[in-house]
Order: C-alpha cells, then sequence, then structure tokens
C-alpha cells in the first residue's frame, strides 16, 4: 500500500519545497559547523590541556550515570504500570493510563522546583507536619525529577506494545508447563525490546540535553558545565568543546540504539488479524497493586501539586506583578515560532512522503539532528554563528525564535507526515491532469486536507517552546522573561512564592493540552 503514496506522474517534486528543505537542513548544519571551528580555536598547547582535562571525565560520568539510573527507576516504574493497565482486571485501569501519560505535561524544572518547594526549612512538609524533610539535592534528587516525569516515554511504549502483542507465543509455552513469571521473562519481556529502545531514547536524549533540573539540583552534567563555562567563566572555547564532548555521546547513543534495532528479528506466529491477550485475575494482588498506583500519583500529581498550592497563596499575597507581562512574552515567542515551525515542517514532509528517495529521506532526517541536538550545545553553536555572521541577531527574538524552529521542527513533522499519508495523491494527479502544477495541485487538494495534522503540529510546537528553558535562558535578549526563565531563576534562589504563580500557569496550560490529546485519542 505504501507505493500509492508516490505521485508517478510527477517525476519532479516542486521546486520551492525543494529549495526551503534544503535552506532548512543547513539552517541546522551551519550553526554546528561554527561550533567546531570556535572549539579549533584553541592552540596546540591548549587544546590538549581541555580535551585531557580530568572534570571531562567526571562530567562524562555523572552524564551517564544519571542516564542509566533514570533508565533503570523509570523503566521500575513503566513496565509494571504498562502490565497493569493493559494484561490485568486491576480495577483502576484508566486511571493507571493516565498517571502514566501525565507527567509528560509538567516540565523537568517544575518538578524539581515542587520538590524543592516541598522540603527544607519551612517547606510544605515541615510547616503541615513538623517533619523536616531536607532538600534532596545532588545525584538522587536529579535522578528522581528525572525518573518521575520521563517514564511515560517508556510506559506509552510498554502500552501501546502489550496491547497487540500475538498472544500465541505465551500459549504456546503455557501449553508446555511454562508458570506465568516464566512465560513473562522469557516470552513477554524479549518482545518488549523494541519498544524499550525507543522509549529508552527518548528518555537519554531528554537526560543528557537536561539544564533545568540537574542546575538546580546541583548536580554537574555536561549541560550544566557548558552554562557554567559560558555564562559565569567566560570559557567560550572550553564551552564550546564540552558541546561537542556532549554531541558525541549523542551521538554514540543514536548508533547504538540503530545497531540493537538492526538485529532484532521479531515477528507474529500466524496469519490473519492479531488477537488479544487474556486478561490476568489479580484477585488479592489488586491490593499491592493500588499501593503502587498510589505512590505513582502522590510523587507524580498530589505532591508537585500541593507545593504549587501552598506557595501559590503565599505569592498571591504578597503580589504578582509581572505575571501578565512575562505570560505575553511567552506567548510572544511561541506562536510565531509555533507558526513558522509547521510551515517549515510541510516541505520535508511532503519530500518524504510523496518523493521517496535517498535525498528527499535525507533532509528530512536532517531536521531530526537539530531535535537531538542537546539545547544547550545548540543555544552555543547559534551563539558563535550569529556573533561571526551575522552579528546584528545577536540577544534578539529573531534569534531565539529560530533557535526554537530548528530545535522543534522534528516534533512538527510527525503530525504533518502523518496527515499526508491520509490524503491519497490520486486527488493531485487529477488536478494535474486539469491544467494544475505541482505546487497549485498541492495548495488546492492536498493542503486542505492537512488541517488536523498541521493543528497538531502548532499545538505540540507552541506548547514545547512555552515550556522550553535551556533556548530562553542563553539567547534571550537583556530582560526578556519567560515563565520558565521566572521559574528557574526563583527557585535557584529559593524564592518558592515567587515562583508558584509562573509554575502553575506552565502545569495548567500543559495539563489541558494532554486532556485535550488524551480526549483525542479516546
Amino acid at each position: 500500500m505504501s507505493g500509492t503514496f508516490v505521485l508517478k506522474s510527477s517525476p519532479r517534486p516542486p521546486k520551492l519545497f525543494v529549495v526551503l528543505s534544503s535552506l532548512t537542513a543547513l539552517g541546522v548544519m551551519i550553526p554546528l559547523v561554527y561550533l567546531v571551528l570556535r572549539a579549533l580555536q584553541a592552540d596546540g598547547a591548549d587544546l590538549r590541556e581541555i580535551v585531557f582535562r580530568v572534570r571531562n571525565l567526571e562530567l562524562l560520568w555523572n552524564t551517564l550515570i544519571l542516564m542509566l539510573g533514570t533508565l533503570t527507576a523509570a523503566t521500575l516504574i513503566a513496565l509494571p504500570l504498562a502490565f497493569l493497565t493493559t494484561r490485568t482486571n486491576f480495577v483502576l485501569r484508566k486511571v493507571g493510563v493516565f498517571l502514566g501519560v501525565l507527567p509528560l505535561a509538567v516540565p523537568g524544572y517544575v518538578g524539581a522546583y515542587a520538590l524543592l518547594a516541598a522540603s527544607g526549612t519551612q517547606g510544605m512538609i515541615e510547616t503541615l507536619t513538623g517533619i523536616r524533610w531536607p532538600h534532596p539535592v545532588g545525584y538522587w534528587g536529579a535522578l528522581g525529577v528525572l525518573t518521575l516525569f520521563n517514564f511515560p516515554y517508556l510506559f506509552m511504549n510498554f502500552w501501546a506494545t502489550l496491547r497487540n502483542l500475538d498472544p500465541s507465543l505465551e500459549e504456546a509455552a503455557r501449553s508446555l508447563g511454562r508458570s506465568p513469571m516464566q512465560v513473562f521473562w522469557q516470552v513477554t519481556l524479549p518482545q518488549l525490546r523494541p519498544a524499550w529502545y525507543a522509549g529508552s531514547l527518548m528518555i537519554a536524549l531528554h537526560v543528557f540535553g537536561d539544564f533545568g533540573v540537574v542546575s538546580l539540583m546541583r548536580f554537574e552534567t555536561f549541560s550544566y558545565a557548558i552554562y557554567q563555562q559560558y555564562n559565569a567563566a567566560f570559557d567560550r572555547v572550553y564551552a564550546a568543546w564540552l558541546s561537542l564532548m556532549l554531541l558525541a555521546v549523542t551521538a554514540s547513543t543514536l548508533w547504538l540504539e540503530a545497531r540493537l534495532l538492526s538485529r532484532l528479528r521479531l515477528s507474529r506466529s500466524g496469519s490473519g488479524a492479531a488477537r488479544k491477550a487474556p486478561v490476568m485475575n489479580l484477585g488479592m494482588w489488586n491490593i499491592p497493586a493500588l499501593v503502587f498506583v498510589a505512590l505513582v500519583a502522590g510523587a507524580t500529581l498530589i505532591v508537585p501539586l500541593s507545593a504549587i498550592l501552598f506557595w501559590l497563596r503565599q505569592g498571591i499575597e504578597q503580589g504578582v506583578q509581572d505575571w501578565g507581562q512575562v505570560l505575553w512574552n511567552s506567548v510572544q515567542v511561541a506562536l510565531p515560532a509555533s507558526l513558522l515551525t509547521t510551515v517549515l515542517a510541510i516541505p520535508p514532509a511532503y519530500l518524504g512522503v510523496r518523493y521517496p528517495g535517498f535525498w528527499t529521506r535525507l533532509i528530512e532526517r536532517s531536521a531530526y539532528f537539530g531535535y537531538a541536538t542537546p539545547p544547550l550545545a545548540l543555544a552555543l553553536a547559534l551563539v558563535f554563528f550569529s556573533l561571526k555572521a551575522v552579528p546584528g541577531i545577536y540577544q534578539t527574538l529573531t534569534l531565539l525564535i529560530g533557535a526554537y524552529v530548528l530545535h522543534f521542527l522534528a516534533e512538527a513533522i510527525g503530525p504533518v507526515r502523518a496527515s499526508l499519508y491520509q490524503a491519497t495523491p490520486r486527488l493531485e494527479e487529477a488536478a494535474r491532469s486539469l491544467g494544475y502544477n505541482s505546487m497549485q495541485a498541492f495548495a488546492r487538494v492536498t493542503f486542505p486536507l492537512m488541517r488536523s495534522g498541521l493543528l497538531a503540529s502548532l499545538s505540540l510546537v507552541f506548547l514545547s517552546v512555552l515550556k522550553e528553558l535551556p533556548l530562553s535562558f542563553l539567547l534571550s535578549p537583556i530582560g526578556f522573561e519567560t515563565l520558565a526563565k521566572n521559574v528557574w531563576a526563583y527557585t535557584s534562589e529559593a524564592m518558592f512564592a515567587d515562583a508558584a504563580p509562573y509554575a502553575i500557569t506552565i502545569v495548567l496550560v500543559s495539563g489541558l493540552f494532554a486532556a485535550l490529546v488524551l480526549q483525542e485519542k479516546k
């Protein structure tokens, strides 16, 4: 069926789409080239000293153990929750699915704010109970926050896979006398490897690129060190080298995931329509399952919201004078960034779907490089590029919006591509047979059919920009405050009441978006 999506009667794709796609691909790559050039400005002696610093190994170790720890902890939450909500008669399956998705609506730095605001001297826990719970800073604090608000990437992959697994292999194993636990470990779990690889890659990319959580928790990783070198030490060459090291770690992770997936050989045992697996009766195990789900709900929903609301009351009493302006600032950059990103996502997605080939796929995939690049590394590359090539845009909204576009373009391409697959190319062929050229046929026939995909891309990028922190922090004009920047800035100074109005705004907007997505899926 996939061949029916290729336009056979038009060997040449629209020139405008080719030009725009090529320029977008160059836009992603050029700043990174400038980053390399900046790093190579060090002379031989300085270069050896920079590359072989012991601190580089410490940063690499911290980054890797945080990533591996987060993956392990996230798996221990996501896998049981996905199994409970797909393969058992658990009494709160719908609630479990909701809890498995909702944490994605909360940015990690807001989760870190909530955890810090609930603990410590005069925190919510001490005020309400008299028990002082010290701030969970350092490795374990960063690990906890990144786990709680990133495990949904694994949960969604596990949940979808468990729902669609062919039960024939499991039935065959049971017929050979295997216990339910043996069937799970020997048959079901190996079939979840693709889901684990996909979810783990997303979590790894988020851990590598995270700045808000590790900086608030005072745990030094590559991202935090890049910020310190650029903003405090003013050692731009070393900051460039740290960015390249982080890019190398990210690229190695992408390569490893691709290699692991290429070696997988999983298939269904029979033909025809897939059957659903039988539901397991939990019996008395419903009680431990309820406790587990309650702990997840408390850690990801109840405690964070309670901490934000606790400090919000004090924040309102103190007065919030600039909340409206900060909200407008965030919308002021999120709206044009989401519009421009969605528009620029159309050409590469269209070429990839309608004219599949090596070059069109290469152009489309180049957009994902901007998304996979850690935000601080991308921001630093854009700083160097703007100062060298177009100094007039340095510390302007133009550069900030451009950074959002390059980073979130991959998010916009997904829904656009999906809508193109649903729009049959035969309508375009019919339009061209009536005398329209390729662009006219697209504009009159296909574009109106893409409305739902375009709206999804627009909404997704708008929300992502609204929550984005590292790019905003490094590239915003002086004095230009956003919701994300204010949450981070006030939290880093332990001014929890001042941060609360901005944190609750992000949570409400993100929660509304998540609710709309869940309703649409339903």
